[in-house]
């Protein structure tokens, strides 16, 4: 076989699509080792399908060459992303009522109640908050993937608070970054089962899925991703057993704030799945966990950015419960 017959039949690795915005970031050293695939899903704040077509689809570099999904990343390797065009988005429309606290035409920011999904999945394709933003959006569908238009974190539905959503891909893929660097300011609001002694505490231990139970994560995992969680106490209900927390994750795992404070027997109140609850603990339908901050660089201006959203009625219920027990 000529040399010029070997080039053609050689298997080539797809070019890197000219898109634009490419996003950019030098991998830490807790990602050493991780598929590419991964890598990317995590930094880029999509599903890791789609971070896979991305490659496929040649949109993505590695050290400025094109990689592979099963490629293994290294510590200080620079990993860059072209996402594609805007896509028809799956989901439908839904006149579903928004608190908004602050928009512009880069993004904007709201206080999610409980209860209300983020995107649609198995089991809930209609009435989430991604068929709200695609009637409130016109122009939404698409940013940062068909699958989760606009969506650059997320809130578990039984928690309420602060959240932000991109509304194009320049958006999306600076604030991705910002959560992928661990840059983004996040305070919740916990209240849980247990009355510390300490003033604060931390939570160091990695996260991964349950051996048993796929739908959980757990600190006792074989391949765990690093993790940590940092608390102080705010208000302590000795009558009750109950605490009020100030939770700030450093890191961004699969429900680490209610795997982290179970771990430290400080299980949030009304958790059933980490915290043994049962329906209707202290009247809570749901985790009583909130998220009361968020605080981040705009991505076009560079201005630095800070909301928070107060307490929903149930949980405000729930503290003044705990107060007057607390002094009768």
């Amino acid at each position: 076989m000529t040399a010029a017959r070997a080039a053609r039949a050689a298997p080539r690795a797809p070019a890197v699509l000219p898109s634009a915005p490419r996003a950019r970031w030098i991998l830490e050293p807790e990602e050493g080792g991780l598929r590419a695939d991964v890598a990317l899903a995590a930094r880029a704040g999509i599903p890791r399908t789609q971070a896979r077509r991305w490659i496929d689809e040649g949109r993505v570099s590695l050290n400025a060459e094109p990689c592979r999904a099963a490629q293994r990343v290294r510590p200080g390797d620079v990993l860059e992303a072209a996402p594609p065009p805007l896509a028809p988005a799956s989901a439908a429309p839904e006149a579903i009522p928004l608190a908004l606290l602050y928009e512009d035409a880069d993004l904007l920011v709201l206080d999610k109640p409980a209860g209300l999904v983020v995107h649609p999945a198995p089991g809930h394709a209609g009435g989430t908050l991604v068929n709200a933003l695609l009637h409130h959006c016109r122009d939404l569908a698409g940013v940062g993937g068909v699958e989760r238009p606009g969506i650059v974190h997320r809130l578990d539905r039984g928690t309420s608070g602060v959240l932000v959503v991109a509304k194009n891909d320049a958006a999306h893929a600076g604030l991705a970054a910002q959560f992928a660097e661990h840059s983004i300011e996040r305070v919740y609001l916990a209240f849980v089962r247990g009355v510390p002694q300490a003033e604060s505490g931390a939570m160091d231990r990695p996260i991964g899925r349950h051996r048993t139970d796929r739908k959980r994560m757990s600190v006792r995992t074989a391949r765990g991703r690093a993790a940590r969680t940092r608390w102080r106490v705010l208000e302590r209900y000795a009558a009750s057993g109950c605490a009020l927390l100030e939770v700030r994750p450093e890191t961004g795992r699969t429900h680490q704030i209610r795997v982290h404070l179970a771990a430290s027997g400080l299980p949030i109140l009304g958790d059933p799945s980490y915290g043994g609850a049962r329906a209707g603990e202290r009247g809570l339908a749901r985790p009583a966990l909130h998220a009361a901050r968020l605080g981040f660089t705009h991505p076009r201006s560079g201005q630095r950015l800070r909301f928070e959203a107060p307490l929903p009625p149930d949980l405000e219920a729930l503290r003044q419960a705990l107060r007057r027990a607390e002094r009768a």
